[in-house]
């Protein structure tokens, strides 16, 4: 039979109309209730979940268009067909843009119907069919909250998994944005200490001193302001795993420090003298190249070779394109819950997408829907929703002729110059545009020499 398991509303203010139809759905096997008027539907509505709502478009009160725009806020999976015996094409028209699935002229005969509740059962059928598919597909391309079909990140996540379930030290590189804290807790997450504390500390946030009470904690009076004793992230990580994001970021002091507890697996508060004993997995992450870094003499090549056990490299967002349209459906899903309504993106807007070249890579993409999901007008985010093009970057000195190719170097100096200038000055600001932290951004803002206004400082060139 056509109807089973289908759930069939019939709204009508005649009795004899709802007999009739409820006779006639009933022989094709559909399960049908009907309601006398527009209000009672609407509390059907409310209590019931239905497939299908036929409703006549003239009725006392609440007339079927009415009923139409209640029916697409309470059950938007509902296919609605209006029955009118004035039909015109401004009806037709009106009520196709409420979003009916169609409408039926009265008088109509068992077999129109019956033709029609086929039509609408197998659209059901074929978007729960989609449905189930990119449920199976999500499935499929996901590491928990980690979500990729690129063959460069599907041997991330078997590593990862792999990684996950040892005690080694595990060192995570990759470009800010990439997603180093959320692969840190995932391997967390699938590890054999899953139930204990994942602990989380940014190195290039703090300075020396106040990032190594941080690590290890500190003694009543050890220093000014130390009213009393106070664990640090080591004590508070013990029987899960400690992440240190910007590992490359500490000072050579620190270096030592952290080398020691990798090897000993014990530590002294600052302003202590008994050894405290932790069981705590390290992972650590950076956007720094150490080798260069053990090269130059600024990072141990002792400690590089403790943290660097199990190497997990994070490709950048620009070199996996194929997984922005994956991510993008990702990421709204997230904010559908935030938001309470669900977004779309437009072809053009995700063409734009996949143009761009991602400098701050995930995070940016995440940013950059949020603030699409925000500003748009309706439910369906556009191109200038996004907010991806900025202003021409200010002439310097050293800038590439035009039609040169461009380094990489070069491209993110002028991006991160343009965006400073956009923000006036703004570093906070900036930082969010870019997806990436101010840490961060100060850092490239002294590397490329570049000043708040986006110039460069006096000592470049």
């Amino acid at each position: 039979m056509t109807g089973v398991n289908t759930k069939v509303l019939v709204v009508d203010d005649e009795e004899i109309v709802r007999e009739s139809l409820g006779g006639w759905l009933a022989k094709d096997g559909f399960d049908v209730t009907s309601a006398p008027d527009g209000r009672t539907a609407v509390e059907h509505f409310k209590s019931a979940k239905w497939n299908v709502v036929l409703v006549d478009l003239k009725m006392p009160g609440m007339d079927g268009l009415q009923v139409l725009e209640e029916a697409r806020k309470l059950q938007p999976d509902a296919a609605v067909i209006l029955m009118t015996a004035y039909a015109t094409v401004d009806t037709a028209v009106t009520a196709m843009k409420l979003g009916a699935f169609d409408y039926l002229v009265k008088p109509f005969d068992p077999e129109e119907l019956s033709i029609l509740m086929q039509k609408v059962v197998a659209q059901q059928s074929l978007v729960r069919e989609n449905a189930a598919l990119r449920k199976a597909l999500k499935k499929e391309h996901r590491f928990r909250d980690l979500v990729s079909k690129s063959p460069s990140m599907q041997r991330v996540f078997e590593l990862a998994q792999v990684a996950a379930r040892s005690n080694s030290t595990i060192l995570v590189l990759g470009e800010s944005g990439s997603g180093k804290e959320v692969l840190a807790r995932t391997i967390h997450a699938e590890s054999g200490r899953a139930n204990g504390p994942f602990v989380a500390v940014s190195c290039a946030a703090l300075t020396e001193s106040l990032l190594e009470s941080e690590l290890f904690g500190h003694e009543k009076g050890a220093f000014t302001g130390a009213i009393a004793r106070r664990k640090g992230k080591f004590e508070a990580a013990h029987g899960g795993t400690l992440f240190l994001d910007e590992v490359g970021d500490i000072t050579s002091k620190l270096q030592l420090e952290l080398l020691r507890v990798l090897e000993d697996r014990s530590f002294h508060r600052v302003g202590g003298n008994d050894p405290i004993e932790v069981d705590v997995r390290v992972i650590a992450a950076t956007n720094r190249d150490l080798k260069k870094a053990v090269a130059d003499g600024s990072f141990r090549e002792d400690l590089f070779y403790r943290l660097n056990v199990i190497p997990v490299t994070l490709p950048p967002l620009r070199e996996r394109r194929e997984d922005i349209p994956l991510l993008v459906e990702h990421f709204l899903d997230r904010l559908e819950a935030e938001l309470k309504h669900r977004v779309e993106v437009s072809p053009e807007a995700m063409a734009s997408l996949l143009a761009h070249d991602w400098p701050g890579n995930v995070r940016e993409l995440r940013n950059v829907l949020e603030r699409g999901a925000v500003v748009s007008h309706g439910n369906v985010i556009r191109p200038e929703d996004l907010g991806l093009a900025s202003a021409p970057a200010p002439a310097s000195k050293g800038a590439a002729p035009a039609g040169t190719p461009s380094s990489l170097e070069e491209v993110e100096r002028h991006h991160i110059a343009a965006v400073l200038s956009h923000t006036g000055g703004n570093v906070s600001q900036a930082a969010r545009v870019l997806g990436i932290d101010r840490v961060t951004l100060y850092n490239k803002m002294k590397k490329y020499q570049l000043k708040r206004d986006g110039d460069e400082s006096e000592s470049a060139g």
